[in-house]
């Protein structure tokens, strides 16, 4: 933006969740673009990304290799930066997810087991992201939903991080899925940049399980790792569980803000189709967690 910030709306997370986790499909592209006309065209919202193998319908290989996170990008020779961005990112996650699980909150605070007032979830969230981006020593800028402008983290660092912490932190309190969304770009500016420059993008949903899902450059499709948490061998460590090779039709909807239907005609007009399309209405209030439904689902 002109003045410095980096915006953040939901919109803003829909489009750069989806499409950032299908490989900057142009499909993805066209649905974004037209997304504000909220003109239903079934064509539009189809996405793909490469495939080097067949997959179902539901676009989801199930991959139980067990290979942990380090194995994973030391076979898919991640550029070593990037892969060490990567690290920091699910380091973070590990520690959100941790917290969520721990602490005790309501919508604008937590509170020890002595009931002293700390930082709010989503704030904590951001200081484990930024903390981990700055140990990590090869991030040079970064910009969340809490901090919306470029903060230097590294000179000479060769790669910027954007993210919202804790998208859905106003459900935590219902014990909902929550998540963080993450995009990596090459350079130190976070301005004037496009998602077709993403070098690396995810998604962490924080629910009954932690996973995150994964696009990164020069691999094919999306990769999903499940945060073992059963204190086997491999406890504490991120183990690669699936591929998503695109994104396929459904019948199911989440739509966000649904009074708006009130004073959009165009938005009362698509979810009326979906209505009498009989589409399944699904929506919790955390766009991260849908993002993943529409994965696995369509």
């Amino acid at each position: 933006q002109a003045d410095g910030k980096v915006r953040f709306g939901t919109w803003d997370r829909m489009a750069f969740v989806s499409g950032a986790l299908v490989s900057r499909s142009a499909a993805v592209q066209t649905a974004v673009n037209s997304a504000s006309s909220f003109v239903p065209s079934r064509s539009s919202w189809r996405c793909s990304v490469r495939r080097s193998v067949s997959a179902p319908r539901t676009g989801v290989m199930m991959q139980a290799t067990g290979e942990t996170l380090e194995d994973w990008l030391r076979t898919n020779k991640v550029e070593p930066k990037l892969a060490q961005t990567a690290r920091a990112i699910f380091t973070a996650c590990k520690e959100i997810a941790y917290k969520i699980r721990t602490a005790s909150c309501d919508k604008m605070a937590c509170f020890n087991e002595f009931g002293d007032e700390q930082l709010a979830i989503d704030l904590l969230a951001d200081k484990a992201l930024f903390d981990n981006l700055e140990a990590c020593g090869v991030v040079a800028t970064a910009s969340s939903e809490e901090v919306p402008i470029e903060k230097p983290i590294t000179e000479g660092g060769a790669y910027s991080v954007a993210f919202d912490p804790l998208d859905g932190s106003s459900i935590i309190d219902t014990n909902f899925s929550v998540g963080t969304i993450f995009g990596v770009w090459p350079g130190a500016k976070l301005t004037g940049v496009t998602g077709r420059e993403l070098v690396c993008s995810g998604l962490a949903i924080y629910g009954p399980r932690t996973t995150i899902t994964l696009a990164i450059d020069g691999v094919d499709d999306a990769h999903e790792f499940l945060l073992m948490d059963d204190f086997s061998g491999k406890h504490g460590q991120f183990i690669h569980t699936q591929v998503f090779s695109k994104v396929e039709e459904g019948k199911l909807f989440a739509p966000g803000n649904l009074r708006a239907v009130s004073d959009n005609p165009g938005y009362a007009d698509l979810v009326q189709y979906y209505k009498d399309n009989k589409y399944q209405l699904r929506y919790t209030g955390g766009v991260g967690s849908h993002v993943k439904q529409k994965l696995l689902q369509g």
